[in-house]
């Protein structure tokens, strides 16, 4: 029996604030809908034809970011980056190249050669 008293117990009533309040809530809607007709008289028959009222801004909802290998937006920003940079080095883009060789070719060739293989370990591909 003391469980059945707890569970009674539990479910209360609601307060009379709240009652109130869905009554008004109730009342507002309901007038929201009755619109009563407006009079019209013949001589004002033509010039009670106005231009519908403006409605008011939709809200535009945001849209998901897509993350991962379909992340739209980040593929946009790589891709401009990637053509900004190609337009503004155009001329060094040979010697940039001709100096990475070098680089390979020199003492710090093994050590740039370990760096890509470490690289290339922790990435999905495989070389």
């Amino acid at each position: 029996m003391a469980a059945k008293k707890k569970k009674k117990a539990a479910k209360k009533a609601p307060s009379k604030k709240a009652k109130k309040a869905k009554k008004t809530k109730k009342a507002t809607r309901k007038a929201a809908k009755i619109k009563k007709p407006a009079k019209k008289s013949k001589k004002t028959v033509k010039a009670a034809k106005r231009p519908a009222p403006k409605k008011a801004a939709k809200k535009t909802k945001k849209k998901k970011q897509i993350v991962g290998e379909g992340d739209y937006q980040a593929s946009r920003t790589f891709l401009k980056d990637q053509s900004g940079f190609v337009k503004k080095n155009k001329a060094k883009i040979p010697a940039m190249g001709k100096e990475a060789e070098a680089a390979l070719e020199g003492p710090q060739g093994d050590m740039l050669r370990d760096a890509e293989a470490a690289a290339a370990g922790r990435s999905r591909d495989t070389f």
